[in-house]
């Protein structure tokens, strides 16, 4: 596992306050002036001011968030785990102003393009996360605030001893339960067949959730934007698969 740790906890070494694997690796790299701009001055408009935890994207125990605190009102939340640059949230919130958007990611240059992209297009039903996406379902937001999730393409670990690694698993769904309001949706996509036979074993199998499709696979989610990750995925010859899940 590779993280940056907190600046007041670099003696430690990650892997010893993390008890299981996170589901990415999180490298640092320079961001354009554009990006720096961003972080510097939406950040505090845009990214939740979460404590953290050892780890630097760990959430300290006994932070939360109110939803309706956070977004200044009462509305339908959608959270995004691992957005990107913000294509799907961003093209979703401008289309549904009546609804919450939370986009959750750890990448900064991602976020700072997700919040450029929000400021010009004037979006303010969106809020960022930078913030490991499990520990942000199951300690901040509070129990059954969610009514959707979305799981776009997240990375597939594809060599068999990083399997471990997959967000999408028997605790993850664990998780989600808690998180999703009863009647609240899962979505997931992915180009990796092997992922997604195991995100369908997986949710079939799970405590709370009934399909929401018919046959082997869902139908495309219309609200989730084609990207030019799906469309390199596309021409490489990977079928793209989704999946969707009602909480019950």
């Amino acid at each position: 596992m590779t993280e940056q740790t907190s600046p007041s906890r670099k003696s430690f070494d990650p892997t010893t306050f993390r008890d299981k694997p996170v589901s990415f690796v999180r490298r640092g790299g320079r961001m354009t002036a554009s990006q720096e701009y961003a972080w510097e001055h939406l950040r505090p408009h845009y990214v939740l001011d979460i404590e953290h935890g050892p780890a630097a994207t760990s959430v300290a125990d006994g932070a939360h968030g109110d939803p309706a605190e956070i977004f200044g009102r009462e509305a339908p939340l959608v959270v995004e785990i691992g957005s990107g640059q913000g294509h799907a949230i961003l093209h979703a919130a401008e289309q549904h102003p009546g609804t919450n958007f939370l986009a959750v990611e750890v990448f900064r240059a991602g976020l700072a393009r997700t919040m450029l992209r929000a400021e010009s297009a004037e979006i303010d039903n969106l809020r960022l996360a930078e913030v490991n996406a499990p520990e942000l379902l199951e300690k901040y937001l509070p129990a059954g605030s969610i009514d959707e999730l979305w799981v776009f393409f997240p990375d597939p670990w594809k060599k068999t001893r990083h399997i471990k690694r997959r967000l999408v698993n028997d605790d993850f769904t664990r998780i989600v339960r808690g998180a999703l309001r009863p009647g609240g949706v899962l979505r997931l996509a992915t180009d990796w067949e092997d992922y997604a036979e195991q995100m369908r074993r997986v949710l079939d199998e799970a405590e709370g959730f009934e399909r929401e499709f018919a046959g082997e696979w869902a139908e495309r989610f219309d609200g989730r934007v084609l990207t030019a990750f799906e469309r390199k995925g596309a021409e490489k010859g990977r079928e793209i698969r989704d999946l969707a899940y009602r909480r019950i």
